[in-house]
């Protein structure tokens, strides 16, 4: 593609102001899951805005996907960083979560209030088996970007497995890919050079403000004392909010235990929200109790429907652990809902905050360095194996409501199957999916 005339320089410089509107903006449309949203972003900070370069904007994304949590959302946080400095990234990655914070208390008051109706419950019967196809979809997009060779494929597969066959645990997976990816990136460079599947920037959409060769701003170069100040805000943040919860409710208090697994749950799992979804799916069901299996899926449908990133599941989690803990009286039930919810969603994402600005100055300080490159290569290869046991998972509970032995579920089959064609052969967006199959589910309800 040649510059035009019109790009042959950078647009001129973006306020704090109008980012804060634009990352507002953001928040509210990012519909269709991790993918979707970064497809946003590219569209609108490289090829329209030109705020970044494309070369810029995979280089951050690439870290992104290394990291713990969704990487949508760290890299709205790391764009503003780049961009207006802290408070930049405070902004922009805040406001990625704060719509959907809201749209998902108010649609999980609405399924506990609700949901017991026949049509509500039919909606979401609609609603599951898209989200099955949904995920088969995303292992599809992703994997047919990232699994460029036999390697990498033999890496998806063994992460696969390893799940599937062996329940093991995700900080292994992740720590196995990552140093299959940096022996291959010493031995086999050209297999393992792909940055975590997303290439390089091949694509000129004219200058940048943020340009390839733009010098690294003062604020993005590291700083011995800057990192200091940084963990010690980030240690303060974090234990202060722990402090105030054992003080108030006692380490066994709902919340205390909330804000202690959400904590692990943001450092212990890789990969973003479909690899992240398992792990949550064994605490909170599992060993908290905190929800049923089938509400967990229910979850999952709801988040599905919302802006943001997919892993503000962990909000409708804790709204519903607060609705059963009741821990604030009988009368306060949507009080008590939208604490947990609030504290849940605060732990889970404060470390996003935190690894970006901390590991960003080290990022911006390594680009086209194979070292770094190949390890996400190895990752995101893993992670596709990853997201396809989170199919098989859905499938499972979906399709065999009841269990192998009790029945198979052909009517929710059909609405996969026609969901995933529509997906796949179709090129329809998630959001029509959603609600063509969720006004299925309402028809049925009838019958």
């Amino acid at each position: 593609m040649n510059k035009t005339p019109s790009s042959q320089k950078p647009p001129q410089p973006v306020t704090l102001g109008q980012a804060f509107w634009y990352w507002l903006k953001l928040g509210c449309i990012s519909f269709g899951g991790p993918a979707g949203q970064i497809a946003i972003m590219h569209q609108d900070l490289v090829e329209k805005k030109r705020w970044i370069s494309e070369k810029r904007f995979l280089h951050a994304l690439n870290y992104c996907m290394l990291l713990p949590g969704p990487e949508a959302q760290q890299l709205a946080t790391y764009i503003g960083w780049l961009m207006h400095r802290s408070w930049g990234g405070v902004i922009a990655g805040g406001l990625f979560v704060l719509p959907s914070l809201l749209v998902l208390i108010a649609l999980s008051w609405l399924y506990l209030a609700f949901g017991h109706l026949p049509s509500i419950a039919g909606v979401l019967y609609g609603i599951k088996p898209a989200v099955t196809a949904i995920v088969v979809f995303a292992a599809y997009r992703i994997g047919s970007r990232a699994l460029k060779n036999r390697l990498l494929w033999t890496i998806a597969a063994l992460a696969f497995l390893a799940l599937f066959a062996f329940d093991t645990p995700f900080p292994l997976i992740v720590s196995a890919a990552a140093l299959l990816g940096s022996i291959g990136g010493k031995f086999a460079p050209r297999q393992f050079a792909a940055g975590g599947g997303h290439g390089t920037g091949k694509h000129d959409y004219g200058s940048a403000i943020i340009d390839d060769d733009t010098p690294i701003p003062q604020h993005a170069r590291f700083s011995r004392f800057a990192l200091s100040k940084l963990i010690c805000v980030g240690l303060i943040l974090w234990g202060g909010a722990m402090g105030i919860l054992y003080t108030r409710y006692g380490w066994d208090g709902a919340l205390t235990q909330m804000g202690w697994f959400f904590t692990k749950a943001a450092l212990l799992t890789f990969g973003g929200a479909y690899a992240v979804l398992p792990y949550v799916y064994q605490g909170a069901v599992e060993h908290y109790h905190w929800l049923t299996a089938h509400q967990m899926i229910d979850g999952l449908a709801l988040g599905e429907t919302t802006p943001g990133p997919l892993i503000m599941i962990v909000t409708y989690v804790g709204f519903v652990a607060g609705w059963a803990k009741g821990f604030l009286g009988p009368d306060q039930l949507f009080l008590a809902g939208a604490s947990a919810a609030c504290v849940v969603t605060y732990f889970t994402f404060l470390p996003s905050f935190l690894f970006i600005l901390a590991g960003g100055p080290l990022v911006e300080s390594t680009h086209g360095n194979l070292k770094f490159t190949a390890p996400l290569t190895g990752i995101t290869a893993a992670v596709v194996g990853v997201i396809l046991n989170l199919a098989v998972f859905f499938a499972h509970h979906v399709l065999w409501p009841q269990g192998f032995h009790g029945g198979f579920d052909a009517v929710a089959a059909l609405i996969a199957l026609s969901a995933l064609l529509a997906l796949l052969r179709y090129k329809i967006g998630v959001i029509p999916v959603i609600v063509v199959c969720g006004a299925t589910g309402f028809l049925l309800s009838f019958l």
